[in-house]
């Protein structure tokens, strides 16, 4: 193993991670936007809305990531109605087609993941909550909302290391990326083996740290899983009413 080879790899490599994070981060957030609507579209209850999203997670989960990311950049252009409108500055640029491809994929499988997530919510919470006088609105952000992002968490945050591994496709559309850097070194050496390994080894650098962030934040939403010895729930756990309003606990208000 040519140690000096990788040293230098991966100082190649290294410049294509700011592409990658913001293809990952970029696609991701507006994903869980996408995916929030469609979730609600699914279980809004009204026939056209719950179809559409229906239609929509079948065709974006149905085909492969490479092929839709293909259509977008190659596809789109095909029609003047396309390169004549305000959207063509954006989508004549790769970096926009993979950001949309991504975004569009990503929020298919999102959208079934938070509608698990709220449809795992205990029905008595909800009875509660109208009882005390809460609006649609205030039910659904201090009580459905919050509870669902901690079913959906461990799930989510699978499907955000997804996408750091699928902006990896993006090379194909001349994005320089860390698979672009690699494929470009591989041309100019010929020695993908080592080429490759540095590049695996820098997703999975990013990887772990996604691991370590989701994992702080599933520690930090889920105080009341935190028990002491004996399975008692902590004086902290026991005290704190919203906690005990989220787990149905006596003493807990809904606020």
């Amino acid at each position: 193993m040519d140690f000096a080879f990788l040293y230098e790899t991966l100082l190649t490599i290294l410049p294509g991670v700011p592409l990658t994070l913001k293809l990952a981060v970029g696609s991701a957030l507006l994903g869980l936007v996408l995916a929030l609507i469609l979730a609600l579209m699914r279980l809004s209850g009204v026939k056209p809305l719950e179809w559409v999203a229906r239609l929509y997670v079948f065709v974006l989960r149905g085909t492969p990531l490479l092929v839709q990311i293909f259509l977008i950049y190659y596809g789109l252009g095909q029609f003047p109605a396309v390169r004549h409108s305000l959207l063509w500055p954006f989508l004549r640029e790769p970096v926009w087609c993979a950001v949309l491809a991504l975004t569009l994929n990503t929020a298919a499988y999102g959208s079934e993941i938070i509608r698990g997530g709220l449809l795992s919510i205990p029905g008595g919470q909800i009875e509660a909550a109208r009882a005390c006088g809460m609006s649609r609105f205030l039910l659904f952000r201090r009580i459905v909302l919050p509870l669902a992002i901690r079913q959906a968490l461990p799930a989510y945050g699978n499907e955000f290391i997804s996408m750091v591994k699928a902006t990896s496709l993006a090379s194909i559309i001349t994005l320089m990326e860390i698979t672009g850097l690699a494929a470009k070194l591989i041309s100019e050496t010929y020695r993908a083996i080592e080429v490759f390994i540095v590049a695996g080894a820098i997703y999975l650098a990013i990887n772990f740290v996604l691991t370590r962030i989701i994992l702080f934040a599933e520690y930090r939403l889920t105080p009341h899983l935190r028990e002491r010895p004996g399975g008692v729930p902590s004086i902290d756990d026991r005290l704190d009413p919203a906690a005990a309003a989220a787990e149905g606990l006596p003493g807990g208000k809904v606020h």
